[in-house]
């Protein structure tokens, strides 16, 4: 059964990633792996949930997504931490251990 994105990011007792992508960007591309290491690196003290703009215009336009990638850390609802932009790696790990 597929959650709605509200369940998804208030459901959780661990912070979640939301990685605000879209198939045709280049930057979104580069971040795929730090997002995909990050996710790995965290292991269950994080959630890593992928939402594609062009299919999710929606949650998108509710969260004021303007451009991607953009990145939101919620935990219970609450948005911890935002940015846009391909960010490397370490400092991108770096930004979501600040936060949880």
């Amino acid at each position: 059964m597929k959650k709605s994105f509200q369940e998804l990011i208030n459901d959780n007792e661990v912070p979640v990633l939301v990685d605000f992508h879209a198939t045709w960007c280049g930057p979104c591309k580069v971040m795929n792996p730090v997002v995909k290491n990050t996710a790995q690196e965290f292991g269950d003290k994080l959630k890593v949930v992928k939402i594609d703009v062009d299919k999710n215009q929606a949650v998108s336009q509710q969260y004021q997504v303007r451009g991607v990638p953009t990145f939101m850390l919620f935990h219970k609802g609450q948005v911890l931490w935002r940015q846009s932009g391909a960010i490397p790696e370490p400092q991108f790990k770096q930004l979501i251990e600040q936060h949880i």
